[in-house]
């Protein structure tokens, strides 16, 4: 794997680490509904997010699962 791939790969997992923590956090102090699909929907918008933000390795296409409109 090269170097960006695996850059862009462990971005993609902290922020699933992130969109899961913070989907927990919801159901443990917000009483929401624990939903996989909510979860991933988060990790969509924060890749998104980071990407505005300068991410370089999390570019469109590399991560179709997580990044396709």
């Amino acid at each position: 794997m090269g170097y960006r791939l695996q850059q862009g790969f462990n971005t993609l997992v902290v922020l699933g680490k992130w969109s899961i923590w913070k989907t927990r956090n919801d159901v443990m102090f917000n009483g929401a509904a624990p939903r996989i699909n909510r979860a991933l929907l988060l990790a969509r918008e924060e890749a998104e997010f980071w990407m505005l933000a300068g991410a370089k390795d999390l570019r469109m296409g590399d991560f179709p699962l997580v990044y396709s409109k």
